[in-house]
């Protein structure tokens, strides 16, 4: 359609144009990427970092399916961090597409941020961490959850048996729920950052559109309200985002791939899909700071995880 290649090509000239404007000179600009393994802190810490809640905290393994950027900008400099699903070993083709935005993390990164937490074992996924320990950009070692240790020794003991295994890291012992040591770790990011124009326009907070964070709210509510494979076994998708001044229209669905899930999702008489939704539109409501309606349907799609189609459907394989 040529009238709508002649629009994407203005608004393309536009973000140039915005860009060319940005302040260039001794401007410093940066990809910071978060890698490591599942369940030690990567979404917490990166949400401290930003400032702002991008990526779905809760206490289970896996929540983060995609790589997910948060911007952080001043006048200064620009941060890109890249948070990334935990290295694992993969099961079927949704963790190999996960597996895949990690490794890619480590290819076009400026700076590495390997997370760790005080009970990983450091040999946990060896081959991973060889490369890391290989690499020539930056890297700096967070140890997190050091709030959890007992004293002074644990943690120079820990803090040896990484810089055993990292010689060449920058180790920063943090807690980033009690965001100890946050600061001084985004002040060496800072140092480290090469000088370069912005990459995103400095109003810019992630590369993510508005219908991402809704399917990720809602997800986060699933892993919070589910026990065992169902959040797992589900993906969800916007099918309307119509928003208008003071208010948003969305209609979304959620995938599983079996009947019985199905029915545990719902719940006798509809209860459990309520509490979801009611819990997601609240969440949905305070990050856009607008009134939401909100339509939830649940429907099977037998082994999604496994079917190429689906999981590029679904933004998991280009």
């Amino acid at each position: 359609m040529p009238g709508l290649r002649i629009k994407q090509d203005k608004i393309m000239e536009e973000e140039v144009k915005i860009l060319e404007e940005q302040p260039t000179e001794g401007h410093k600009a940066g990809f910071v990427n978060i890698v490591g393994n599942p369940n030690v802190g990567k979404s917490t810490l990166m949400n401290d970092l930003v400032g702002e809640r991008i990526s779905i905290i809760t206490s289970k393994a896996q929540t983060t399916r995609h790589r997910i950027m948060g911007i952080v900008n001043t006048p200064e400099y620009q941060i890109v961090f890249s948070d990334t699903p935990g290295v694992l070993k993969p099961k079927y083709k949704l963790q190999e597409s996960m597996l895949g935005f990690s490794e890619g993390a480590l290819t076009d990164a400026d700076i590495l941020l390997y997370v760790t937490d005080v009970v990983e074992d450091p040999e946990k996924n060896k081959e991973f961490l060889d490369r890391v320990a290989n690499e020539d950009i930056p890297v700096l070692l967070v140890i997190n959850k050091i709030d959890l240790l007992k004293n002074d020794e644990d943690l120079r003991t820990l803090v040896d048996k990484w810089h055993e295994r990292l010689p060449k890291a920058e180790i920063f012992p943090t807690s980033a729920t009690e965001h100890f040591n946050v600061e001084n770790l985004k002040k060496r990011i800072v140092e480290l950052l090469p000088v370069s124009p912005p990459f995103f326009g400095k109003d810019a907070l992630t590369d993510k559109p508005a219908r991402f964070f809704v399917t990720e709210i809602i997800r986060e509510k699933l892993l919070l309200n589910y026990d065992k494979e169902i959040p797992y076994s589900a993906e969800v998708v916007v099918e309307k985002f119509e928003e208008k001044e003071s208010s948003i229209h969305i209609m979304s669905v959620i995938y599983v791939e079996r009947d019985t899930q199905k029915g545990i999702i719902i719940g006798k008489g509809g209860d459990k899909i309520k509490k979801v939704g009611i819990e997601a539109r609240q969440d949905i409501e305070r990050f856009f700071g607008k009134r939401v309606y909100l339509e939830i349907f649940v429907k099977v799609e037998k082994d999604w995880r496994n079917r190429e189609n689906k999981l590029k459907a679904f933004g998991y394989i280009e």
